[in-house]
């Protein structure tokens, strides 16, 4: 089925990276699109001038094609209803506006703060919602300058009819709001930039967008969207609000988490999708298990190809109820992503993280650091790559040794540790091919010949090499460092005993 005339659209602020749940919600209208034979719109909403950041346009495009996201239109992509930037677009928001104001469906408004509060804490000692009184008659232009030139904030409110307001969704069902719910509301700020509810209208009509898919926090949103439509005489595009992301625990996935996790003197939780680039996943892995956040493939799918997932996507297949973002599975679908994962796309794949946390690995060839994926088998995340052998590429003397590693491994039972290394010295030196084969035969001949279990000779060797007691295999970790740096790296560390 190809429907060339559907638009979907993501139409993020530029304030930092992109959130775990507005990538989804930029998936969801994508899948739309690429399963329809539509087009994909990127967006961005950049009037709020005091929370946009330099430079997070950038972040959230990397973002989205990281993921594999790509857009047909977009601030970067030529396309016939642009431009693409709020920013760009201010003349077209103030005829509108002024359109508006002369069909006397919107108003001038010139409270103050202080006359704004002082409404709200009367209606409030009187136990009445709050609700902005429209003016009558309705102030004019030259009461407008007047404002103005008086040092008054002067915004712009639409003149909301008192009337019902359905608004159908298409995964909600008809949702009603009362006559009066929705009050006048600002559509045009006194400092010459639109509100989002007045840009976004706009922005969805100029652009052709057919379907809007978001997040259930804008429903409340909606009606005032419409009223905004009938007022400018567009058409009402399909909504369908979509379920919020969750943490396990039922509270709202927020990147205020991290800044809590901080406070409390936690490890912070990944929010954004930077966040999981930088701690290692594939996003493939990413891309699958977001889908699943809120939307059902059926017959108990879980692992999609993007083609996949494209062929099974319909509107009709996404939860009414809050999806749960699930870290435990998101960390055991991405291990099965990687152990399905051929070495090429495990070096490109690596690559890419090293190159977002600056990885010490990065300066590896092809060869090395394909070994070094290899001989770290069941990693879960690329960032167990820089843990495990991290260390063995790293200067002699910038290894640390792990107080507890040391007591534990080396200075216990009166130096035990110690004295192994001491006798496992002229057995190494004494491998004349240095391979991983050839040491673990040459290891276990000696844990033979001295009735030692292999962890009693293994877990000292590593403390020595890499300060602690994570690594390969021993015969790999001792292949990957080499000759020269594992004897220099035992000698030293014998050194250290006091």
């Amino acid at each position: 089925m190809s429907n060339p005339t559907l638009r979907t659209r993501f139409a993020p602020s530029p304030t930092g990276y992109l959130h775990i749940g507005g990538a989804r919600t930029a998936l969801f209208n994508w899948l739309l699109a690429r399963r329809l034979g539509g087009k994909f719109i990127l967006r961005i909403e950049d009037t709020d001038q005091q929370r946009n950041i330099p430079e997070a346009e950038a972040k959230l495009m990397q973002d989205m094609r990281w993921l594999g996201i790509d857009w047909d239109e977009g601030p970067d992509v030529s396309g016939p209803h642009g431009p693409y930037r709020q920013s760009e677009r201010l003349d077209a928001y103030r005829a509108a506006a002024d359109k508006l104001i002369d069909a006397g469906l919107a108003y001038f408004a010139f409270d103050t703060a202080e006359e704004l509060d002082a409404l709200r804490k009367q209606a409030a000692a009187e136990k009445k919602a709050f609700k902005y009184a429209r003016p009558n008659p309705l102030p004019s232009r030259a009461d407008a300058d007047r404002a103005r030139a008086a040092g008054k904030p002067v915004v712009i409110r639409l003149a909301v009819p008192h009337v019902e307001m359905v608004v159908h969704d298409e995964i909600l069902g008809d949702v009603t709001f009362a006559a009066g719910e929705v009050e006048d509301f600002v559509i045009f700020k006194s400092d010459g930039f639109p509100t989002y509810h007045f840009a976004v209208v706009l922005d969805d009509d100029h652009m052709q967008i057919t379907h809007v898919l978001r997040a259930q926090e804008h429903l409340m949103n909606t009606p005032k969207h419409i009223f905004i439509q009938r007022a400018l005489g567009f058409r009402t595009p399909q909504y369908a609000h979509l379920p919020l992301v969750f943490n396990m625990d039922g509270s709202k996935m927020s990147k205020r988490d991290k800044a809590k996790d901080i406070a409390a003197g936690r490890l912070p939780r990944e929010i954004d999708v930077h966040d999981f680039r930088v701690s290692g996943y594939l996003p493939e892995a990413i891309v699958n298990f977001i889908a699943l956040v809120g939307w059902s493939p059926g017959q108990d799918r879980e692992k999609m190809t993007r083609d996949e997932m494209t062929q099974l996507f319909t509107l009709d297949r996404i939860n009414k109820t809050s999806g749960r973002f699930d870290r435990d599975k998101l960390l055991a679908m991405n291990t099965d992503y990687i152990a399905a994962a051929t070495p090429a796309r495990l070096l490109s794949g690596f690559r890419d993280y090293a190159a977002a946390t600056n990885s010490p690995l990065a300066a590896l060839d092809d060869a090395k650091l394909a070994a070094a994926l290899a001989a770290c088998k069941g990693f879960r995340t690329f960032k167990d790559i820089d843990t495990k052998v991290g260390p063995l590429f790293a200067a002699d003397e910038s290894i640390t040794f792990n107080p507890d590693a040391v007591a534990k491994t080396l200075a216990k039972n009166n130096g035990q540790g110690y004295a192994t290394l001491e006798k496992l010295t002229p057995v190494l030196e004494s491998v004349a091919t240095w391979t991983a084969e050839n040491l673990d035969a040459a290891i276990k001949n000696y844990c033979e010949q001295n009735a030692a279990k292999m962890g009693d000779v293994a877990q000292p060797l590593r403390v020595a090499l890499t300060g602690n007691t994570i690594s390969p295999s021993i015969g790999e970790t001792l292949t990957l460092l080499g000759r020269d740096a594992t004897l220099r790296r035992v000698r030293r560390c014998r050194e250290t005993r006091s």
